[in-house]
């Protein structure tokens, strides 16, 4: 028979896959053109796959404020990695990812817990404190008659703070001879539920700086499949906001800890160290830091201080309202492309809708947004710009 009257090569079946094959770097494997699956089948698999992954979730909803904030810390930590790995490669496995982990625990957890020891131990001389002025009153300072407005002042003093009537109208904690805090073992039980929480947090950002290569890329191939260059382009944007807010956060309340740790000491407010690093750890809150002021001005004035306490309280307003209001977004904005005004927004708008990790999450989204209205009115490069005329 002739090679033209031959009939056409059939092309093999294609094996089943195999459980033992390994897995390979993302990107590796292309579907066979040849495969039987209809279109009808394809959907029902994506389908099944996004059905999957809301399970997934919904399993891992415990857990997902800590691979959140595990994703965060890894993605602002991730240069960082690079420079070490690069510095001495053979530590990229254990070494530099161990490290980065017990650096992390160590100026992360180790903070909180000298906050929460030295709140145990005196917390009992507060509550004590408080007990009293409740039962005796608060006198009034001598030196408030001499201020500016004195005799107002102490007047106010006196019919609110300086006799035990005054005090009778304010429901304070603790005031039926019962725990502020509710029983022991609620107590007990949300200590271990946050001691959980963080340990597994640091597990997985472990594992993210160990295979952060591998993880990246198969975010970076899923999105392009998903979403094309569009996608790709919108999660880098959403990178570079949240580096940038991360290390806006970091810069500022080591500035904020530094400065008014400086004004505790120099005023001689009762554990200055103590309560600068409460203002550097409250920082990352917009506003957070003005209670750790507010305690170093209070208990100043406790102790008869009072000009001290109003230096305090002046030099720490001045120094939260520029970091909070001028210094954080810049920050954030040079490195996201974002104006202040938006920085400021994505802030405060994700404090208010998604907790402690919108600091975060918010101006990120904001990028996001920015970035997708730019490439839609032509005033910056990318897939959705308008076509031509």
């Amino acid at each position: 028979m002739s090679e033209t009257n031959a009939p056409p090569p059939t092309q093999p079946p294609a094996s089943p896959p195999q459980f033992n094959e390994p897995i390979r770097q993302p990107g590796t494997y292309k579907r066979n053109h040849a495969d039987p699956w209809t279109a009808g089948q394809r959907r029902a698999g994506l389908v099944a796959l996004a059905l999957f992954a809301l399970l997934g979730l919904w399993t891992l909803r415990v857990f997902l404020p800590a691979i959140g904030w595990a994703l965060i810390l890894a993605i602002s930590l991730w240069p960082w990695r690079n420079r070490a790995v690069a510095f001495w490669p053979k530590g990229a496995d254990f070494t530099w990812p161990a490290l980065f982990t017990l650096t992390v625990a160590l100026f992360f957890v180790m903070p909180l817990l000298m906050v929460a020891h030295a709140v145990a131990l005196d917390g009992h001389f507060a509550f004590q404190w408080a007990m009293d002025v409740r039962a005796h009153g608060l006198p009034v300072p001598d030196v408030l008659a001499h201020l500016p407005a004195g005799p107002a002042a102490t007047a106010w003093w006196q019919a609110h703070l300086a006799t035990p009537q005054a005090f009778g109208n304010l429901h304070i904690p603790g005031g039926t001879g019962r725990s502020p805090f509710g029983e022991g073992q609620h107590i007990l039980g949300l200590v271990l539920h946050r001691v959980v929480l963080a340990v597994f947090l640091l597990l997985i950002l472990f594992f993210l700086l160990r295979d952060g290569d591998r993880v990246g890329d198969s975010l970076h191939n899923g999105c392009e499949r998903l979403f094309g260059r569009a996608g790709v382009n919108v999660a880098l944007q959403a990178l570079r906001a949240v580096r940038g807010t991360v290390n806006g956060l970091v810069v500022v309340g080591f500035g904020e800890a530094v400065l008014l740790g400086l004004v505790y000491f120099f005023s001689g407010a009762p554990h200055a160290a103590l309560l600068g690093l409460l203002t550097g750890l409250l920082s990352v809150i917009p506003l957070g830091s003005v209670i750790a002021a507010a305690v170093a001005a209070i208990a100043l004035a406790a102790a008869g201080k009072i000009t001290a306490a109003i230096i305090v309280a002046v030099i720490a307003s001045i120094v939260i309202f520029v970091a909070d209001h001028f210094v954080r977004p810049v920050m954030i904005g040079d490195a996201t492309r974002l104006p202040f005004l938006v920085v400021l927004l994505g802030i405060l708008g994700g404090i208010e809708a998604w907790g402690l990790i919108g600091l975060v999450v918010g101006p990120a989204l904001m990028a996001v947004l920015m970035l997708l209205w730019r490439e839609w009115v032509g005033s910056q490069k990318g897939p959705l710009n308008p076509p031509p005329a």
